[in-house]
């Protein structure tokens, strides 16, 4: 194999199913904004692919993906600084995701935590997009020749998996062509937790709204739910190992410091003792005042949808100038034909 210099560039996605929630904007969005400040190349997509595997009602997911898309732009991505797109848009992602159907092991495929878990006792009944979609994901990835991908702890996984296809597509052709992509893993508020049970992941298919922060939630219902979160007894401790046990207190400690860019040392710092009559008001505000106008302008771009497509087609456009020449290396690589 011979040595490549890889371009530092960045890829993550988020799939349009159920909507936005706080978890997305902490846990992914928000670091999103963050990476076009840095010497990274930043590249966003709606992968919307990855939506359908699972049924979706057709009259629906457009407008979910232009709802992603909106969530993207509303909270400070700049289709400027960013190439930002639908996956659908850019057919190189289904083309490489076979190719790498035909690298990855079954094993690898059955031992993926979110299969078992989506599959459940059921798993015969369920789509081979479901039980593939990894390797699309990390076509996703490697047909952009990412080196790292900002994830939460349970997409950690899936990344990996993402290393694996790469090493074994570099070691059965013998050539250093796709990177090694590293997990990055770092902040608070990484895994946003349900605001009525601690122990469990914040989620778009919760039964009761009351459980999340949609990021389409106006000011009143952004504040109302965080001063109705299901707490403890106890006050808040003065260090973070106070928190340990205490799952729905140390969630909204952690959603405090997401939304403040500080630590959760820093939050207790400045709350020792309080009691959740003090604290739930302020991340209330605090809540307000990030999100609010995040959901405002989240509700003006879904105004105008045909901004959206034309942004989400511009950036499909950048998306396939990078794409495009990696796959057909990849294609003469693997000894396929194309004109």
């Amino acid at each position: 194999m011979t040595d490549q210099k890889f371009t530092p560039r960045v890829f993550s996605g988020i799939k349009p199913s159920g909507g936005l929630t706080l978890g997305n904007y902490l846990g992914a969005i928000k670091r999103f904004v963050a990476y076009q400040d840095t010497d990274f190349e930043t590249i966003y997509c709606v992968v919307d692919l990855h939506a359908i595997t699972v049924w979706q009602d057709p009259a629906h997911l457009a407008d979910a993906t232009r709802e992603v898309a909106a969530g993207f732009l509303a909270a400070g991505i700049d289709p400027e600084r960013s190439v930002l797109f639908n996956q659908a848009q850019v057919s190189e992602h289904a083309e490489l995701g076979w190719i790498f159907n035909c690298v990855a092991r079954m094993g690898w495929m059955n031992r993926m935590t979110q299969w078992k878990e989506k599959s459940g006792k059921n798993a015969e009944a369920q789509s081979l997009g479901l039980f593939a979609y990894p390797s699309l994901m990390a076509a996703d990835i490697l047909l952009y020749h990412a080196t790292h991908v900002p994830v939460g702890e349970d997409q950690k996984q899936h990344v990996e998996l993402t290393r694996d296809i790469a090493q074994k597509f570099n070691h059965d052709f013998g050539i250093d062509f796709f990177p090694e992509t590293q997990p990055v893993i770092e902040g608070p508020a990484m895994r946003v937790m349900n605001l009525r049970d601690g122990t469990k992941k914040m989620s778009k298919s919760g039964e009761s709204d009351m459980e999340r922060i949609n990021m389409t939630d106006d000011a009143d219902a952004i504040a109302r739910k965080f001063r109705k979160a299901r707490t403890d007894a106890e006050p808040l401790p003065e260090t973070a190992a106070g928190l340990t046990g205490r799952p729905e207190a140390k969630n909204l400690v952690e959603i405090y410091a997401g939304l403040a860019d500080i630590t959760p040392e820093a939050v207790l710092a400045q709350y020792p003792g309080a009691g959740w009559g003090v604290f739930k008001p302020a991340l209330a505000d605090l809540a307000v005042e990030r999100l609010a106008p995040v959901s405002a302008e989240m509700a003006r771009l879904m105004g105008d949808r045909a901004e959206i497509d034309r942004i989400l087609g511009r950036g499909a456009e950048r998306a396939r100038e990078i794409a495009a020449p990696i796959l057909k290396q990849t294609y003469d690589i693997v000894g396929l034909l194309r004109g």
